[in-house]
């Protein structure tokens, strides 16, 4: 690599080697001056490795941003390496640092997606969800959606085969609720609708919700609806109507009644019926088993159930 030009991409080669070293020597120093430990930013698991807390990169404050510069390098470290608790940290720091709109661009535009979505192939769980949790934070950005879309059948899968509760089904059901806020993607979910209704059903308080709010943006679409009705549902679904159940459930499932209906009734959409096989979710909906238990919660305990409830009943 001979002249000026040489010896140009030979200096640009030891300072991102220098930068990316001082990134490693920041991770991996434990605890910065004054045996500080920090924090994740918007995140609601703090696991990390044992032994190691969780840190990013950032000074300690935790409205630090990293800019274009400190991003690159970061990326470039997140690409280079092998070492677990580095990866780990460095997913960390850029999905504290991709909740910024600001930085949600820049990312994108550095190649940045690509590089963080490599890691939920990882075979460490705790990796998989931080790679999952960085994308959360980047899929709100519409432009960054066009790019994780390729990743959605990966993320179904992982969601569906993985362990039931994990962090890592949690974290791929959120990404998947970022990703159906608009009709645009909603269509790449249709063969696993019957999936997410399976998980709601034997998934805990917490999973439930996220499914549910999942499901509440697919029933806002009418291009959504047939694939709904179509889902094979057990029976179960019904306890959901429960007057015992969370409220935080409770609501959502009536609102994914409403929503349904209501695209029932747009004018033109379904206008010639299709069968629905026995065990589909249109049979549970318009059963007589499901109008009985919403007629009872109008005497529900909670005014704000009962309200939602008087708007459903003439649907019924």
């Amino acid at each position: 690599m001979g002249g000026p030009r040489g010896a140009g991409w030979v200096a640009a080669g030891l300072l991102l080697g220098a930068g990316a070293c001082y990134c490693i020597y920041r991770l991996t120093r434990g605890r910065r001056r004054g045996d500080r430990e920090l924090g994740i930013r918007s995140s609601k698991s703090a696991g990390g490795t044992p032994g190691f807390p969780a840190e990013d990169l950032t000074d300690g404050s935790y409205d630090d941003v990293l800019n274009a510069e400190q991003l690159q390098k970061l990326l470039y470290l997140l690409e280079s390496t092998e070492d677990p608790v580095i990866i780990e940290r460095a997913l960390i720091t850029l999905g504290n640092n991709a909740a910024f709109s600001v930085n949600q661009a820049i990312i994108r535009e550095l190649g940045g997606i690509p590089i963080v979505a490599n890691k939920i192939n990882h075979s460490n769980q705790s990796i998989k969800e931080k790679a999952l949790n960085a994308l959360n934070n980047l899929s709100v950005n519409v432009e960054n959606q066009i790019k994780i879309k390729i990743y959605i059948s990966q993320v179904c899968e992982d969601v569906f085969s993985g362990p039931l509760n994990s962090a890592v089904q949690l974290a791929g059901l959120t990404l998947l609720t970022n990703m159906t806020v608009t009709n645009d993607h909603q269509h790449m979910l249709h063969s696993y609708i019957t999936d997410l209704f399976q998980v709601l059903l034997t998934g805990n308080g917490n999973t439930k919700v996220q499914v549910l709010k999942l499901l509440l943006n697919l029933s806002e679409n009418p291009a959504m609806t047939e694939g709904l009705l179509r889902a094979q549902v057990d029976s179960s679904f019904l306890s959901l109507y429960d007057s015992h159940v969370a409220k935080e459930i409770l609501l959502r499932v009536l609102t994914l009644f409403q929503n349904i209906k209501n695209c029932l009734k747009i004018e033109g959409h379904l206008a010639v019926q299709p069968t629905f096989t026995e065990g589909s979710l249109f049979f549970l909906l318009h059963g007589e088993e499901c109008a009985q238990k919403i007629r009872a919660l109008v005497d529900h305990h909670d005014a704000e159930v009962k309200e939602k409830v008087v708007t459903i009943i003439p649907k019924i």
